[in-house]
């Protein structure tokens, strides 16, 4: 089983020494706090906030995938060169529907070069009336 890299597991001095090693790989997951039972909404996951992820033949990000818990609801695939072979913001929206309880989203995006690597959880609230 592949190591999966963590940003709850990486110590704050660390984490200051890596950070544009870490905010290149490290997913984030974006959406509302609240959504309406059985309607459709948008989650965006997006990978760097200041430093861009390289989009070479053999260094780029190849999957990004949203999970609800332990269940796989979306997946993106990349191959080499998606983003004009320039470093990038990887990031990609998905639609999904509100299911009848409440959701913890997290995000896993896979660098062909660094592994394995998971948001932290988002939690989301499904309520019957917004």
């Amino acid at each position: 089983m592949p190591r999966v890299f963590k940003a709850t597991e990486i110590e704050k001095e660390e984490k200051e020494v890596k950070r544009d090693y870490l905010d290149r790989h490290m997913p984030h997951v974006f959406c509302p706090d609240t959504v309406k039972r059985g309607e459709k909404f948008e989650v965006k996951i997006k990978l760097g906030d200041e430093y861009p992820h390289p989009d070479e033949h053999d260094h780029f990000i190849s999957v990004i995938q949203l999970w609800n818990r332990e269940t796989l609801l979306a997946e993106a695939r990349y191959t080499a060169g998606v983003y004009g072979n320039v470093p990038s913001h990887f990031e990609v929206d998905f639609y999904i529907v509100a299911p009848e309880v409440s959701m913890n989203l997290s995000a896993m995006s896979v660098c062909t070069k660094h592994g394995l690597w998971q948001s932290e959880d988002k939690p989301v609230k499904v309520v019957s009336q917004v």
